[in-house]
């Protein structure tokens, strides 16, 4: 399944070889694709681009953390979409943000996609 024309994705981590490659992906795969190394540059990219529909960050990145910045993103733009991920445990189901998914690290490139289309 190809993704929408229109899906835009914003990519969040901390660690420039992940984000890139996780971008990369998404691009082949037909997506827009947008990225932050950081949840502060990520709340600043989303107010600058307006349209962003998912967002798909780290868990465990250095100060705001990314559950706390999809619980931020959902505050303020309730209509973006997060998928979190991490190479640690899985959230408890009460520290997702509503609507958050959840894709364990390492992960499968087709996977990625098809989670990304899933949540937006």
């Amino acid at each position: 399944m190809d993704a929408p024309n229109d899906c835009v994705v914003l990519v969040v981590d901390d660690e420039p070889l992940v984000r890139m490659v996780a971008a990369d992906c998404l691009r082949d795969e037909g997506f827009t694709v947008y990225e932050a190394d950081c949840a502060e540059e990520a709340l600043d990219v989303i107010a600058e681009r307006h349209g962003v529909d998912v967002v798909f960050t780290d868990i465990d990145m250095p100060g705001m953390n990314g559950l706390d910045l999809a619980c931020e993103i959902r505050r303020r733009w309730p209509r973006t979409s997060c998928l979190l991920t991490s190479g640690q445990a899985r959230p408890a189901a009460d520290q997702m943000p509503t609507g958050g998914r959840f894709l364990a690290k390492p992960y499968a490139v087709g996977r990625l996609g098809a989670e990304i289309r899933r949540a937006a």
